[in-house]
């Protein structure tokens, strides 16, 4: 919880909504809510996993790129204090379903350092709305009825650096002032989204919550100001960031190959199924034999996992003792973005999750089984 609470010192009086999308667990968010953190959902999914751990309707913001009429009744019906509208017909849409308060979720046109699959701000985005038609979202939604608290922006995620969001808050202010000039609106919360990234191996330095967070309010303290715009409340929406750097993986190690001079597999009991990301995003990570800790390295081994697909390599090169049968290969890094995006492919079960603290350790995720892979089968 240190990272949750860095967030909460960095901006006390910001609003900080944890990202259910990168580990959706209902006893993480039952933790974070005791630290004060909301939750951003985008799925009607996600929005059940945070109201079944407690999360107050004040801290819970409604996304989605394609909101169903089922997800708008169901934030209203939990009390969500926004919907994040992401198109023009949203507008009547929420209105219709009773959404009393909303953001507009613009695309500032910015190319963030990231992976492509996880750019979201720049121009032709499926996330969020053009510049033009973002304010004429507002406009609708003013019309409607609607109170449109603010603006919702984010770039991608995985940023190491902060440039890309500094820039994004100077093109938000200016935006802003169009606003006003435009509609006589301007937004009394800025929701600048998730985004930070975390160390996944030693050549990929990130800043920490508090830097990140800093940085952030000194651009957005100087750019509202070089407009003359009335202060805003903060959102922020860590996912990543919050719970990346917490967890282990651990493998069981299986077969070890050597495939040919200058390769040796070292193969594992999982794979693509819990981690896509390297598949996805060319991820990479780092490993240790938690068993064998303390023993110097004998080379440098390729990690693979056990499904049928020659791209099930989670870890191309890293350096172990002598793997063998039976050891545990542990992979730092692995909380965001793994088992939640995980798979059943090769009718494989997902693996359990255990929250451990100060010596003691819970089950709050139990390991699936083949009897849960089929338990959805007909005839």
């Amino acid at each position: 919880m240190a990272r949750a609470r860095a967030y909460r010192e960095a901006a006390p009086s910001a609003l900080i909504v944890y990202g259910v999308k990168a580990f959706p667990n209902v006893a993480l968010l039952r933790l974070f809510a005791g630290e004060g953190l909301g939750a951003d959902v985008s799925t009607l999914g996600e929005l059940t996993y945070a109201r079944k751990a407690g999360v107050a309707g004040e801290r819970l913001i409604v996304h989605g790129n394609n909101k169903s009429d089922e997800e708008l009744s169901a934030a209203v019906a939990s009390g969500a204090s926004l919907v994040v509208l992401d198109a023009l017909d949203e507008v009547e849409r929420a209105a219709a379903a009773g959404v009393p308060r909303v953001l507009i979720r613009v695309t500032p046109g910015i190319d963030a350092e990231t992976h492509d699959a996880i750019k979201t701000g720049h121009h032709g985005s499926k996330f969020g709305l053009p510049p033009r038609q973002a304010r004429e979202a507002v406009r609708l939604a003013r019309a409607a009825g609607l109170d449109v608290a603010g603006l919702h922006v984010h770039i991608g995620s995985q940023l190491l650096d902060t440039s890309g969001v500094r820039m994004t808050i100077d093109w938000l202010a200016a935006f802003a002032a169009e606003c006003r000039v435009e509609l006589g609106w301007t937004p009394e919360i800025v929701n600048l989204g998730g985004g930070l990234g975390i160390q996944y191996v030693e050549d990929e330095p990130a800043p920490s919550p508090g830097e990140f967070v800093r940085a952030l309010l000194t651009e957005l303290d100087r750019a509202w100001r070089r407009h003359d715009l009335p202060e805003p409340r903060l959102v922020l929406e860590p996912g990543r960031s919050l719970v990346g750097p917490a967890a282990y993986t651990l493998y069981r190690v299986g077969v070890v190959k050597q495939a040919s001079e200058t390769a040796t597999y070292v193969a594992v009991d999982g794979g693509m199924s819990d981690n896509p990301r390297p598949q996805l995003y060319g991820a990479r990570y780092s490993a240790l034999l938690a068993n064998r800790a303390a023993e110097k390295p004998a080379g440098s081994f390729a990690v693979c996992g056990k499904h049928c697909e020659s791209g099930d390599v989670m870890i191309e090169s890293v350096a172990l003792p002598e793997p063998r049968r039976g050891d545990l290969l542990a992979v730092p890094c692995t909380g965001a973005y793994t088992l939640g995006m995980g798979s059943n492919y090769n009718a494989l079960p997902r693996p359990a999750a255990v929250l451990a603290a100060e010596g003691k350790a819970r089950l709050i995720r139990r390991r699936e089984t083949v009897e849960d892979v089929l338990r959805l089968e007909q005839g």
